[in-house]
């Protein structure tokens, strides 16, 4: 099992520069948000729908996007589970989100509901890549169904960036209060 980088040259539209690559995501990651301001926001939380979101975001780069991850790998120091049981893991936990945000009456548990389901996507690592964006996507989602606005919890660079990774960290050890604080910063009804 080694560490997961997909080639650059494993695209489908044969970018080689990195930036142009870069850019090419980014656009695909709004082509997700919009698909996402087009939902209902009585949608129920899918598996169908994560793939959706992901194939949305890198369908037109990739050959894996939209497709759960077949093989094995290591991201940093998180070893994912084995990529038979992404199918099942991704049920259950959808399972379990689902149930908290039907429970759910207020901005806590929300906010709960958000980290939880934010962690538990970094955690599982259902696809090849695009995994910690399409976390960010799900995020976004749930916020967005309840009437609030995009939240951004990542940074590429700097301080942001160590404060978010501690707040995943943390929640590997099953204490959700970091990212729940870095989420309840970005929490803002939509205008």
């Amino acid at each position: 099992m080694g560490d997961y980088t997909p080639s650059i040259d494993d695209n489908l539209l044969n970018i080689s520069d990195r930036n142009k690559l870069n850019e090419e995501e980014a656009r695909g990651i709004i082509r997700a948000e919009e698909f996402m301001y087009d939902l209902d926001e009585s949608i129920e939380l899918t598996s169908s729908l994560i793939l959706q979101l992901n194939k949305t975001a890198f369908g037109h780069l990739y050959e894996w996007a939209g497709k759960w991850r077949t093989s094995d790998f290591k991201v940093g120091s998180h070893i994912p589970p084995p990529y038979q049981e992404v199918p099942s893991l991704i049920y259950q936990f959808l399972e379990e989100l689902n149930f908290k945000l039907r429970k759910s009456s207020d901005n806590e548990t929300l906010i709960k509901s958000i980290a939880f389901a934010h962690h538990q996507v970094v955690k599982i690592h259902p696809f090849n890549n695009g995994n910690g964006r399409t976390a960010r996507l799900l995020s976004d989602l749930i916020a967005l169904i309840n009437g609030y606005d995009h939240i951004i919890l990542y940074h590429r660079q700097g301080e942001e960036r160590q404060t978010y990774l501690e707040a995943i960290r943390a929640a590997d050890k099953y204490d959700y209060k970091k990212l729940e604080e870095l989420i309840k910063q970005q929490l803002k009804p939509m205008k």
